[in-house]
């Protein structure tokens, strides 16, 4: 295969993964607290190829960062949502291990402790919020308290968390709309909302996902015309090797 083929054919891998990212960032573009992927491409020289091609410099696909931007955050009339005003995550307690999120849309589970939709346990400053079934308030500073009785007063049942990270692009997207931590990201560090520049909570608000989608769209658009124009690539240079062996012959 000459040179060029194998450029077309890393180019055609690198369009395809940006093609399934863009599938997924358009796919959850109406998820609450979302955040986009970002990549890069980066040129790969082959020295193995370029010895006997001349031409081997392939096209990767550089790293990925997660989009932290802050999504607009809508008034959702819902007690159970909270929307995180700034930086942030909330972090939850999932089959799988710790996990966060910006997704704040909480349910009550059936032993009473807040959760996300799919029953992972949102975590406070102690453990588990245990909320029991009484209306839920939470404060600006994450404080969580509880009325049992409309003449009753509010009981502080817990502290929510919020975790700040010295580099939150470096978060690795788990799937469920959940991050984990690794080496790039730095490790979490807890600290109550509106203090040392983490945000304010938002009860009844709801945060958007930071996916554009006419800006996908776009991006969708050229990524399809740039694998067509690879794989016609390969195609002319196939033809090209045929006709040549032909002649040779």
């Amino acid at each position: 295969m000459p040179g060029g083929s194998y450029i077309a054919l890393s180019g055609l891998h690198t369009r395809q993964e940006q093609l399934d990212r863009l599938a997924s960032d358009i796919a959850n573009a109406s998820t609450a607290g979302y955040k986009m992927t970002r990549t890069s491409n980066n040129q790969a020289n082959r020295p193995q190829f370029e010895a006997v091609f001349q031409s081997a410099i392939d096209v990767t696909t550089g790293g990925r960062r997660l989009d932290t931007a802050n999504g607009s955050i809508t008034a959702s009339g819902r007690d159970m949502d909270v929307a995180i005003e700034g930086q942030g995550f909330f972090v939850v307690e999932t089959p799988t291990g710790t996990r966060y999120t910006r997704n704040g849309h909480f349910v009550r589970s059936a032993a009473g402790q807040l959760t996300t939709d799919d029953g992972s346990v949102v975590q406070g400053t102690k453990g588990p919020l245990a909320i029991g079934t009484g209306k839920v308030d939470v404060a600006e500073d994450g404080t969580v308290s509880v009325q049992n009785s409309e003449d009753g007063a509010p009981q502080q049942v817990g502290l929510m968390n919020l975790y700040r990270f010295p580099n939150p692009g470096g978060l690795k997207a788990q799937g469920g709309n959940y991050c984990s931590e690794t080496a790039t990201s730095g490790s979490a560090t807890q600290s109550q909302a509106g203090l040392n520049g983490t945000g304010v909570l938002r009860q009844g608000y709801s945060e958007q996902s930071n996916v554009s989608v006419v800006d996908e769209l776009v991006g969708l658009i050229l990524a399809q015309r740039n694998y067509e124009t690879n794989s016609r690539a390969i195609r002319v240079s196939d033809e090209m090797l045929q006709t040549v062996g032909q002649l040779i012959r």
